[in-house]
């Protein structure tokens, strides 16, 4: 069965904000270009009158003096850039799959789920998903303890009524994720219902805010959420949540 990572892009990742593929992002601040232009001039003009005296260290010079022209002219670092991008390959992301056996028939049970504004009755970190049309949506969810929160636009990406709904988030979003839900007849009438949600932050963004998301605590939060719609289903009643009350 496809992985929902598998919804982000062809190797099985979440793929990264263009913000942190391209080559040609602006990763330095007005102050550190002005710096850069200023250092860059004083090497380059510095490196011209020591080349036929020294040509190797003017050559050195020249070259150093050239990066940190273009760095400054451009706004664009791509030491920094291959940094981040490197820091990205290696975020953890948070894989949640789960499977349930919901005794109510499957097409109620999906024609539940893809109403996709049902989702945050049960599932606590999040806080409202709004649908724009039959294919995207806006998201808002919650840290652990209802500290910082985060919101994306998603996409669906496949569909198969009443058997498979598969969703990622649009390119640019603050965060990848991409969730997956299948839905199969149970002997007993009811419904095999399983589960895949992965969220990985970006580069540039865990030690900003977003570190929650890879905290044990906001993973272990997504999964009570996603057991809870079985109890919901089958009892039609709401579980109260604190938490969502006094925000």
């Amino acid at each position: 069965m496809t992985h929902p990572n598998a919804l982000l892009n062809g190797h099985g990742r979440p793929s990264a904000s263009p913000l942190y593929d391209s080559s040609n992002i602006l990763n330095v601040s007005r102050p550190g270009r002005v710096v850069s232009i200023l250092a860059g001039s004083l090497l380059t003009s510095n490196a011209l009158g020591q080349l036929s005296r020294h040509p190797i260290g003017g050559l050195l010079k020249l070259a150093i003096g050239g990066y940190l022209l273009y760095r400054g002219m451009s706004g664009n670092c791509p030491v920094a850039a291959a940094i981040e991008k490197r820091r990205n390959r290696h975020t953890r992301a948070i894989n949640i799959r789960t499977r349930q056996l919901i005794s109510r028939p499957r097409e109620e049970v999906y024609a539940f789920w893809r109403q996709l504004g049902n989702l945050p009755l049960f599932m606590h970190h999040l806080v409202k998903v709004e649908e724009q049309d039959g294919i995207h949506s806006r998201w808002i969810a919650r840290g652990p303890g209802g500290i910082g929160t985060i919101e994306w636009e998603a996409e669906i990406m496949k569909e198969e009524p009443g058997r498979l709904l598969g969703w990622r988030s649009v390119a640019n979003s603050m965060i990848a994720t991409a969730g997956r839900v299948t839905f199969e007849d149970a002997a007993n009438g009811g419904t095999f219902v399983e589960v895949m949600i992965t969220y990985r932050p970006p580069a540039g963004h865990v030690g900003s805010g977003l570190a929650w998301l890879l905290n044990v605590a906001f993973e272990r939060m997504i999964e009570d959420d996603i057991t809870r719609v079985k109890d919901y289903l089958e009892s039609g009643e709401l579980i109260v949540d604190n938490e969502k009350e006094e925000s």
